[in-house]
């Protein structure tokens, strides 16, 4: 497979088309935007850790029966994913109040919710990606009912998985986002899981392993990445 022009360059990552239509080439970068963009920096090797943490998960994910993008993994930055028509909004699941939760409910960042919580986001940074509901995705012509449902069925079914190895890694898995796409009409798994897409807690001392970080400059931003990487992969590869 070949790798030709590059169609889009995003915070985190830029996506070439290839002389497989069925595909797309991405390329991890060390760039970090936090806050809508407002906030910017470069996380030393963040790109490495994010395509082989996100390679790592995929393969998981698939292997536990969710259908996801990702095609193979071709070296340190690079992989190779399925060409989906991503659906223009984020499922944010929370385990534990954090971030934007804390302020929106009045608790402490910390709570333990009785059961997940499924937030729906549009993707659209003018607006800054705003919180939606179902009616509002289904009225716009951003995803059907049954798309819609698709998605929250696959986002419970990865957080039951995602938490359940986590945790065999002495982390919390507090929240994170996922992206949807279509394939043919089916509802897959895209985007990327990673530091920068999860909240990761250490379970007995609660230090943050993510790009909160960076978000609120705690230091070690590079060690938490490779940190959380390097635990989660000890337990994969022995699952």
């Amino acid at each position: 497979m070949k790798k030709l022009s590059m169609l889009y360059e995003g915070k985190a990552k830029k996506i070439f088309d290839t002389d497989d239509k069925s595909y797309f080439w991405v390329e991890y970068k060390d760039d970090a935007t936090a806050f809508n963009g407002l906030k910017k920096g470069t996380i030393l090797n963040k790109g490495i850790i994010n395509n082989k943490m996100s390679a790592m998960m995929f393969t998981y994910l698939q292997q536990n029966n969710v259908d996801t993008h990702f095609v193979e993994i071709l070296n340190d930055r690079e992989q190779i994913v399925k060409r989906l028509k991503m659906i223009p909004l984020e499922i944010v699941v929370r385990n534990i109040v954090a971030g934007s939760l804390a302020k929106r409910v009045g608790e402490d960042e910390g709570y333990k919710l009785t059961s997940p919580v499924l937030e729906f986001y549009f993707k659209n940074d003018d607006l800054g990606d705003p919180m939606v509901n179902e009616t509002h995705a289904q009225a716009m012509g951003w995803a059907t009912m049954e798309q819609l449902e698709s998605m929250k069925q696959m986002a419970l079914k990865v957080n039951e998985l995602l938490t359940q190895v986590v945790a065999k890694a002495g982390i919390q898995l507090v929240d994170y986002k996922l992206e949807f796409g279509l394939s043919e009409g089916t509802v897959m798994l895209g985007d990327e899981i990673s530091p920068d897409t999860c909240r990761f807690w250490d379970t007995e001392t609660k230090e943050k392993l993510d790009k909160d970080r960076f978000r609120r400059d705690l230091g070690k931003v590079e060690e938490a990445y490779v940190e959380v990487y390097t635990r989660l992969k000890e337990v994969v590869e022995n699952a």
